[in-house]
């Protein structure tokens, strides 16, 4: 026979938290630690779609751990977005706890906030902060193995309990579909229900207990994280702000770094670190900077060299002994006449003025010599270094004066190549790293290269009219010149009216008296310490 009724009803009511679990499932939990919408999801799949670098850092995680996309775009939103959130730990999925333990991390560490700012609002740059974390994020991945594992655990024990709870809503149903009119049901079915609700508490102790050892393990792991989290940030800080400050260095543009694809982008961050242009970078630095505060403090008709005396109504220039004057009330009037006359007495002074319209050509010694440091230690400054990066910043100043640059470099007679950048024209930073990269390690020879010049000073004033163009001409060698082309040479200074500046790098006899060097420039200094630009801060005043 059947159970009565009154039993059906305990039964039922001991079901009945399962059954509200069966009717009303918990709300799916969250699986991205960083509160994100559908445009900072979009960002980071754009840009993980762009960097392959991404894409195989995330093939290598995803092999060997659980959720690392998770992870990976949750570091990536954290450096992308500008005021990043955090869930709360019981927003979470369990078995994202640990990404949501690892961004916990990295948001509450001092570090952070100095990577943030080079990061925020710059999808490339948050890209390059996910690499730069890549061996970090290894290390916490194997590290918190044990609180993963439990965190994988308690999720199944979870999603058990919450099976076990279904089961209990079907076996009480089929109890109700048995039961006869008088209420009463089979035992079998009264039993199924039994049992089915003493599986589900068992389910539910185990999911109880997984979820203590996962946030037990989860504590454990916590320090060791943190400790792996602030020294990638340190890192990742250091990396970001070098990349931006070698863009910066070789004049790359903001606005011309946004518009590059992810993998150009970082294909050139790596061409400008390495090889032979890295060593150019910080010395580009220096000069971009020398060069920038000598055309901030250059005025027109700016007092120099004092000459003299000299009469005027210049009243800043005015000498003591005229402004002892104005302390006598009885000469008082004679200092007003004199001014009205403008016959005060001044300091005379000679200023430099930048007199140059043509072209700015910068012509290189590309010899086998500028590649060797100077002070003869490995990894030195080179004389082909120094004089590239003053080349470069040449052709900064020549973009904030609006004239057109030309590089030359050269070595021996045959060996000469022509790196042209017209003022109307954006200067691309391929032709940029062209011009710097090239490098011949032949002889020297002088005409060659100016007269290359000479002809485009020459170009220049028949097709546009400017005359005063300026010559740089940075070497460390010496060579001879014919009678003939010193005739013409000096023609040609004469008709065009340009300057020419020569740098001589080291102590080698190219800059004595009477020596050819010494015969071509109008401005002839010599060079031996190459770790400091303002040696030659006065020519970019000057041009």
């Amino acid at each position: 026979m059947g159970k009565t009724l009154s039993k059906l009803k305990d039964l039922a009511s001991r079901a009945g938290r399962w059954l509200g679990l069966a009717q009303s499932p918990p709300e799916p939990k969250a699986t991205g630690a960083v509160v994100a919408d559908r445009f900072d999801q979009m960002a980071w799949h754009e840009t993980h779609d762009q960097a392959p670098a991404l894409q195989e850092l995330a093939e290598e995680l995803n092999e060997r751990y659980d959720y690392t996309d998770d992870l990976l775009r949750d570091v990536f939103l954290a450096a992308y977005k500008v005021t990043p959130q955090v869930r709360g730990r019981a927003e979470m999925a369990p078995s994202r706890r640990v990404n949501h333990q690892v961004i916990t991390s990295i948001m509450t560490s001092p570090e952070f906030e100095e990577l943030h700012r080079e990061t925020a609002g710059n999808p490339y740059a948050a890209a390059m902060a996910v690499l730069a974390q890549a061996d970090a994020l290894r290390r916490t991945l194997e590290d918190s193995r044990t609180a993963r594992e439990q965190a994988q655990q308690a999720k199944e024990t979870e999603d058990a309990a919450q099976e076990a709870a279904h089961a209990v809503a079907e076996a009480l149903q089929q109890a109700t579909e048995a039961a006869d009119e008088e209420g009463a049901v089979p035992d079998e079915e009264a039993d199924a229900v039994g049992q089915a609700i003493g599986r589900a508490e068992d389910a539910d102790r185990e999911a109880e207990q997984a979820a203590q050892k996962a946030a037990q393990a989860l504590a454990a792991a916590a320090p060791g994280i943190r400790g792996a989290v602030r020294r990638a940030l340190a890192e990742a800080a250091d990396a970001t702000r070098e990349e931006a400050a070698l863009m910066r260095a070789w004049g790359v543009e903001p606005g011309q770094l946004e518009r590059m694809p992810f993998e150009q982008r970082a294909q050139l961050a790596q061409r400008l670190r390495s090889g032979r242009l890295g060593r150019f970078a910080e010395l580009i630095g220096r000069f971009r900077q020398m060069a920038f505060g000598e055309r901030a403090r250059r005025v027109e008709n700016a007092p120099g060299e004092l000459v003299g005396i000299t009469l005027g109504d210049d009243l800043s220039r005015v000498i003591p002994s005229e402004l002892i004057h104005l302390g006598i009330p009885a000469m008082r009037p004679v200092f007003a006449a004199r001014y009205a006359e403008a016959r005060l007495m001044l300091y005379d002074s000679r200023g430099e003025q930048p007199t140059g319209q043509g072209a700015i050509i910068a012509c290189v010694d590309c010899s086998y010599s500028m590649d060797t440091p100077a002070d003869g230690q490995p990894g030195g400054i080179t004389g082909e270094a120094w004089a590239k990066a003053a080349a470069l910043a040449l052709l900064d100043q020549a973009r904030q004066t609006k004239r057109d640059f030309v590089g030359i470099l050269f070595a021996s007679q045959d060996e000469v190549s022509v790196h042209r950048f017209p003022a109307d024209q954006p200067a691309p930073i391929a032709d940029v790293i062209e011009f710097a990269e090239h490098f011949y390690g032949g002889g020297t020879d002088y005409q060659a290269p100016l007269s290359a010049a000479v002809e485009l000073l020459e170009a220049e004033f028949n097709d546009a009219g400017r005359q005063r163009g300026d010559i740089v001409m940075i070497t460390d060698g010496q060579c001879d010149i014919t009678e003939e082309w010193m005739r013409t040479w000096t023609a040609a200074k004469h008709a065009l009216d340009f300057r020419c500046f020569g740098i001589a790098i080291g102590n080698g006899p190219a800059t004595g008296p009477g020596s050819v060097l010494d015969a071509l420039c109008d401005n002839l200094r010599s060079l031996d310490d190459l770790t400091d630009p303002h040696a030659v801060a006065d020519i970019f005043r000057m041009i």
